[in-house]
């Protein structure tokens, strides 16, 4: 067994390896692809070719994209993100600014979700068939299908524009989300919608192929309370793939809060991301989109290690 596992754990390093270096090749790829320019954004309402010229020798932007690569990636290598186009600040400072709102949102988020979404599916499967489950199914598949950014500008017209209730943005509010709470309300109620539905419904189908498996109802012959079946030897092996669910939760909330953040002008990393890409500073979008894959492939990493710790036959398997 202990050979499996280190065979098993380095099949999944080396494919972590392999899927970072696809993604700083795929990031360089596509940031070289994006349509606009730098130095003409940089050289405002009535650029001079000159200028723009001039800008681009500057910035190093007219030299070969291989050339170019092979810096940026020295510079990865050595934990250099890049500068800012732009502004000329360090590309980590953007991170150091935005990265703050963004955890504080997944955060909340992922301490609301675990509970929410298992407990929902742990419901309906108890009561696989009834009017409960049927309740619960419905409404999960119903909130799953609405976009976020519709779900928000529901929210927010009900919530804060006819009732008055809870604040439609942060706008005003600073930077300090923790000591205005109730600004963070909203956007951690869309953010939610999606996630606790797809969790639910997986913990859902996995707990009911386990109360049916054979183990379980050879646990139940030799005497065990249905509450130690239930939750020691069935709930582990449905919450396996749920387990990778989350871990694709938490990359998109890190990853994908740009449409929420705009809605509710969150100061977070999808606000720099969306200024980066209308002022075309590269760098900036090159780091937050590294970043971002990275963190990616780690949590997918370590929910393949969660999933095997909560089913062993399964992870071997894989």
């Amino acid at each position: 067994m202990e050979a499996a596992l280190r065979s098993w754990l380095a099949r999944r390093l080396l494919l972590g390896v392999a899927q970072t270096a696809a993604v700083v090749l795929l990031v360089f790829a596509l940031t070289e692809a994006l349509p606009g320019d730098a130095a003409v954004a940089l050289a405002g309402d009535q650029p001079d070719p000159a200028r723009i010229a001039a800008i681009r020798t500057e910035l190093g932007l007219d030299r070969p994209a291989a050339e170019r690569f092979a810096d940026w990636l020295l510079g990865l290598l050595h934990g250099d993100l890049g500068t800012s186009l732009a502004s000329g600040r360090p590309v980590a400072t953007y991170l150091a600014d935005g990265f703050g709102p963004t955890l504080l949102l997944a955060a909340i988020t992922v301490v609301l979700l675990v509970p929410a979404g298992v407990g929902l599916g742990v419901l309906a499967a108890r009561r696989a068939g009834s009017l409960a489950d049927r309740l619960v199914s419905s409404a999960t598949l119903a909130v799953y299908a609405v976009p976020e950014f519709a779900l928000g500008v529901l929210l927010a017209t009900l919530f804060a524009l006819r009732l008055g209730w809870l604040p439609p943005t942060a706008v005003g509010f600073g930077g300090d989300l923790l000591a205005h709470p109730a600004v963070l309300v909203l956007p951690v109620l869309v953010l939610l919608s999606r996630p606790v539905c797809s969790i639910s419904r997986l913990v859902r189908a996995g707990m009911i192929d386990a109360l049916r498996s054979p183990y379980v109802r050879q646990a139940t012959r030799y005497g065990l309370s249905t509450a130690r079946v239930r939750y020691l030897h069935a709930l582990p092996n449905a919450l396996a793939p749920a387990a990778q669910q989350l871990a694709r939760t938490v990359d998109w909330l890190l990853c994908g809060v740009i449409v929420v953040e705009a809605l509710f002008v969150i100061p977070g990393l999808g606000t720099v991301l969306m200024n980066a890409v209308a002022e075309r500073d590269v760098p900036v979008v090159q780091g937050l989109a590294v970043v971002f894959g990275v963190i990616a492939v780690v949590l997918n990493l370590g929910a393949d290690l969660v999933a095997r710790r909560l089913a062993p036959r399964a992870g071997v398997a894989a």
